[in-house]
């Protein structure tokens, strides 16, 4: 399979997280980010309840994981191409995470609590000690973590005496954060989300936050190796040769994770919920490896490439206009629209998004952010090293001389 076919699995793959991302995210929209995890605050209806078991079980905690996979998997694959060009990888990298870093910042400060860029940026940086690794390496440290992983998450919060969530009142919290968030102006809705009295943040001793913020990067390095890994083998290249293996890990893994996310959801267990949300991650994944060893449902997956094309574009874009939609300053529908009619919504917004991006990418190569992106990496308005080029010149006089 040629190197098209394979971007256009990535792509498309890409795409259909920022789906599964925005679907899980607009309970974090429409409740807060505490206020979706105490659900019955909001009595919502019993078709409500449904949709929010479908969105806990289905989608949430299982799309953020492909798109940390896909991070990855990308980062391998710039690393090769900075490699040809023979240019500087690691000083390339680390202002492509830098500039996320801020992104993330001005994301999470000025329009929404529910970053993920910032993070992303700092893991950027922390990989690059493996992006010159072997494959067996970053495959051995993607099994040692997984393994830790699994190994803590059994042994978590499992009784509920020893569970957070369950000695912290939200109740007045979640009242001041509906009120705020629904009735507020752009100033007040920005000052309560940095400023406000946070229940979880100020139960937990500084020491304990301090922990918590130290193994946070442990937590998601699985997926980024794992990420990692599956570039350098060079996954989704040969979807018809390697459909056999995608086959067996969509059954084994999305039969796995949805029996663990289920158990974990209805009985109440968060001992299960990582490897079930990880696992489900995998099965989708191996899922999308199906549809690409087909010509046919791989041409059908294109409106969901021109998405994955402009994902940090696309993922901005969802913030905004959710926000628009549920807070103060723009419609005010905060905890009023619903579990259902929220889905439908996200399908709705992405279905926009999807008509915005294939019209864009007809009159454009990058999105406006992924541009501002490649110009810091590259430090050229070409997206192209001018240094590196002077190089090429200067070489081709002298052998011209």
């Amino acid at each position: 399979m040629n190197q098209n076919k394979r971007i256009h699995a990535i792509d498309g793959i890409r795409g259909f997280s920022l789906l599964g991302i925005l679907l899980a995210n607009l309970l974090i929209f429409q409740y807060g980010i505490w206020g979706k995890d105490e659900i019955d605050f909001y009595n919502i209806s019993g078709i409500d309840k449904w949709s929010y078991a479908f969105t806990k079980i289905a989608i949430e905690g299982s799309f953020l994981p492909i798109f940390t996979f896909l991070f990855g998997y990308s980062l391998i694959k710039m690393r090769d191409s900075l490699e040809r060009k023979q240019l500087r990888i690691k000083s390339h990298l680390f202002r492509r995470s830098l500039i996320l870093i801020v992104f993330g910042y001005i994301h999470a400060t000025y329009l929404w609590e529910g970053d993920i860029l910032t993070l992303y940026g700092v893991m950027g940086i922390l990989l690059l000690i493996f992006v010159n690794r072997k494959a067996k390496t970053m495959l051995i440290w993607s099994i040692i973590l997984f393994s830790f992983l699994g190994l803590s998450s059994l042994f978590s919060f499992s009784e509920e005496e020893n569970d957070p969530f369950t000695i912290i009142d939200f109740e007045p919290y979640l009242e001041e954060t509906t009120e705020i968030y629904s009735h507020g102006d752009y100033a007040e809705i920005k000052e309560h989300r940095n400023n406000g009295d946070d229940p979880m943040f100020d139960k937990l001793e500084d020491e304990k936050l301090g922990i918590i913020l130290l193994l946070l990067p442990f937590t998601i390095a699985p997926m980024f190796l794992l990420g990692m890994y599956a570039g350098k083998m060079e996954w989704f290249s040969r979807p018809r040769k390697e459909k056999r293996m995608y086959l067996r890990g969509a059954i084994i893994c999305l039969l796995l994770g949805f029996i663990l996310k289920s158990y974990s959801y209805f009985q109440n267990s968060d001992g299960a919920i990582i490897i079930g949300e990880i696992l489900l991650a995998l099965g989708y994944i191996f899922l999308f490896g199906i549809f690409y060893s087909k010509i046919k449902t791989g041409k059908l997956l294109r409106p969901l490439e021109n998405v994955g094309k402009l994902s940090l574009t696309n993922y901005i874009m969802q913030t905004v206009i959710c926000t628009t939609i549920f807070y103060g300053y723009g419609i005010g529908l905060f905890a009023q629209l619903g579990v259902t009619w929220g889905l439908l919504l996200g399908i709705a917004i992405f279905g926009a998004q999807v008509i915005f991006s294939t019209l864009y990418l007809k009159r454009f190569r990058y999105g406006p952010l992924e541009k501002i992106l490649r110009i810091g990496t590259y430090l050229s308005f070409s997206s192209k090293n001018k240094k590196r080029l002077r190089k090429k010149e200067r070489l081709t006089e002298e052998r011209v001389g």
